[in-house]
Formats: structure tokens, C-alpha cells, sequence
């Protein structure tokens, strides 16, 4: 099945699930997504193997800026008519505090729609989402 099949059947059934299967380092977070009304969220396990920093312990940044790239590139998925993968132009992340080792979420709005390029704005956060663990703004190229 191709990438544009993959995404019509997980529009068509109504369950984003199925798109994480998409990219191979998605499945090795452990990423897992819910369709809600205003898009996806995107979340990611807690657990060792994600930790970048074990005295305190924290998720590695890393991590957190994936998660935050993933949810970007799933909303637009998700929420765009187009079967393509939109590409990364830019990523600038905002790390507000360190990310414990627990479940992460991460949410994403588009800002700007355009016809070659989108602007999209990610939130992540843990047990309350008025309390993020990091923004991002991304720029993509769609095709």
C-alpha cells in the first residue's frame, strides 16, 4: 500500500491511528495519535529509553522536538485534501521546562495555509496541558 493509499484509508475509516505506520522512527518513539475535532493529538510513552538526562530524570530534547515535528506533520496530513507528505522547510523549538519521563502530548493548529507553504504551531505537554513542556513553529513545503 503507498503513502497516499495509507492516508486515504485512514481518512475514509475516520481513524488516524494508522498513519504513524507511515515513517519507520515514529513507531520506535512509540508515537500513537487520536483524531479529535480540531486534529490530532500525537502522544509518546514515557519510559527509559527516551531520558536524555538521567540525574534529573528528563526526556531528551530530541525526543520532545520529534514529538513536536510528528504532531506538525500529522495535522497537516490529517486535516489537508492532499495525499502528499508536506516537507520540513524550518523547526524552531521553545523549551519551556524539562519533560519528565511520563506520557507527552502534543497538539497542532496551522496558522497560515498557504498553497506552497503552511505555518503550523505545536504545543507538548504532560499532565496539564495549560502547563506545556515546549512550543514549536514550523514552516513546510507542500506539494
Amino acid at each position: 500500500m503507498t503513502v497516499e493509499q495509507r492516508i486515504a484509508a485512514a481518512r475514509e475509516s475516520g481513524d488516524a491511528s494508522g498513519l504513524v505506520d507511515i515513517v519507520p522512527y515514529y513507531r520506535f518513539l512509540g508515537l500513537t495519535m487520536k483524531a479529535t475535532p480540531d486534529g490530532p493529538i500525537c502522544l509518546i510513552p514515557g519510559g527509559e529509553k527516551l531520558v536524555g538526562n538521567p540525574m534529573l530524570p528528563a526526556l531528551h530534547g530530541g525526543v520532545i522536538g520529534a514529538l513536536l515535528e510528528a504532531t506538525a506533520i500529522m495535522h497537516l496530513i490529517w486535516t489537508r485534501e492532499s495525499g502528499s507528505l508536506p516537507k520540513i522547510i524550518n523547526l524552531t523549538v521553545e523549551y519551556l521546562r524539562s519533560g519528565r519521563p511520563v506520557e507527552t502530548a502534543a497538539a497542532a493548529s496551522v496558522t497560515k495555509l498557504g498553497r506552497r507553504v503552511a505555518n503550523v504551531r505545536v504545543e507538548a505537554w504532560q499532565d496539564d496541558r495549560t502547563k506545556p513542556v515546549a512550543y514549536a513553529n514550523a514552516l513546510f513545503l507542500l506539494t
